[in-house]
């Protein structure tokens, strides 16, 4: 297997993110070139594509032995399919929606991922300049400051994140209206960003208290997941059960007990596993 120095690693990732950040800023405010995916929702850019090709060509330059899994390589037909080997998993354009309104809450991120576990994070808003970056048991971090979840374990307390996700699916919809529906009356309070990653940092900072999603895809949340357990967040299946990357489902949130309140009352939707192919 290919040796693997975190530092190393995060050092030589930042560089590219900030250089992947100015591509993002610098055509927010510009006419897009759009295109549809899965569907009239799911949306790409040629910015999704510059991002990722600059981050693949460096990363793959200082790294020749490491394995890739990107979203546009993988809508391009590549097979996603996460292995032992050292893997970084990338989501140049998270939020694309909001990128295309110019609404800017959207973010880069980046992940490596070693013998099936995360290693190194990093999820960037280069509109506001917000940097989250973890290492694997060494803390999360929001520009260069530490970062903790809230601990909130009262659910009447607790302001929770939510998606409609980019899907018009009959019974993704229902589950999304029902879900929302329910929580209303039961918590403080229900916002949704438009981006999984930075709700994901949300509950890394404490911002909010919990985020649930249906119909992710692992480069959504593979640098999530690990940013929220060092700044000392709990992750799981919206079952309840354990948080599987590949799964295309979460429940993050500040406290294991605030975690389970919420999966008691989720209406459940099983997407297809993004390593079913």
């Amino acid at each position: 297997m290919a040796n693997v120095e975190p530092q190393e690693c995060l050092s030589v990732a930042l560089k590219l993110v900030k250089q992947a950040g100015d591509l993002v800023r610098d055509a927010i405010k510009k006419k897009k070139n759009i295109e549809m995916k899965s569907s009239a929702v799911d949306l790409v850019t040629e910015t999704d594509k510059a991002v990722e090709k600059l981050l693949i060509t460096g990363l793959s330059s200082a790294f020749p032995d490491h394995k890739f899994i990107g979203e546009e390589s993988v809508a391009g037909g590549e097979k996603c399919v996460l292995t032992d080997e050292p893997t970084w998993i990338i989501d140049p354009v998270d939020g694309t929606m909001n990128f295309v309104h110019s609404f800017p809450y959207t973010c880069i991120s980046v992940a490596l991922w070693v013998n099936k576990d995360a290693e190194v994070g990093i999820v960037y808003n280069p509109i506001l300049e917000h940097m989250f970056t973890a290492l694997k048991g060494q803390g999360a971090y929001l520009n260069d400051e530490k970062i903790s979840a809230s601990g909130e374990t009262d659910l009447s307390k607790a302001l929770v994140f939510s998606e409609m996700g980019t899907s018009h699916d009959p019974e993704k919809v229902d589950t999304v209206i029902t879900n929302i529906t329910t929580l209303l009356t039961k918590v403080h309070g229900i916002r949704g960003t438009g981006s999984a990653a930075l709700s994901m940092m949300s509950v890394a900072a404490g911002w909010c208290d919990a985020f649930y999603h249906y119909k992710l895809c692992c480069w959504d949340m593979a640098a999530g997941y690990l940013i929220i357990r060092e700044a000392g967040g709990y992750l799981c299946d919206p079952q309840g059960g354990p948080f599987d990357l590949m799964r295309r489902r979460v429940l993050c949130a500040s406290t294991q007990e605030l975690a389970e309140k919420i999966a008691k009352l989720l209406k459940q939707y099983q997407p297809e596993r993004d390593d079913a192919h």
